[in-house]
């Protein structure tokens, strides 16, 4: 498993603000994203949204891949590394 840490921001992972973007331009609450994550087969819930926007937890790389295709993005994307979509 491969953890991302942002050492600039102390957060634990570098997705977090990007995944608040991508939800909130959706107009998806956090349970109803996590629903969708449910529904395609991974283990999410409203407070395990909640902290990954806060980046207070750690984003294993299959949720990372599961986030990404979700919202039809690339992982660099996700990870901050481009902006192209």
């Amino acid at each position: 498993m491969i953890i991302y840490w942002d050492k600039e921001t102390n957060s634990k992972n570098r997705i977090g603000k990007r995944v608040r973007e991508l939800r909130t331009d959706k107009q998806l609450s956090q349970k109803a994203l996590a629903e969708q994550l449910q529904l395609a087969g991974y283990d999410f819930n409203d407070l395990t949204i909640l902290r990954i926007e806060q980046g207070t937890r750690f984003v294993p790389d299959y949720e990372v891949v599961a986030i990404a295709e979700y919202f039809n993005v690339s992982c660099e994307y996700l990870l901050g590394r481009t902006d192209i979509k």
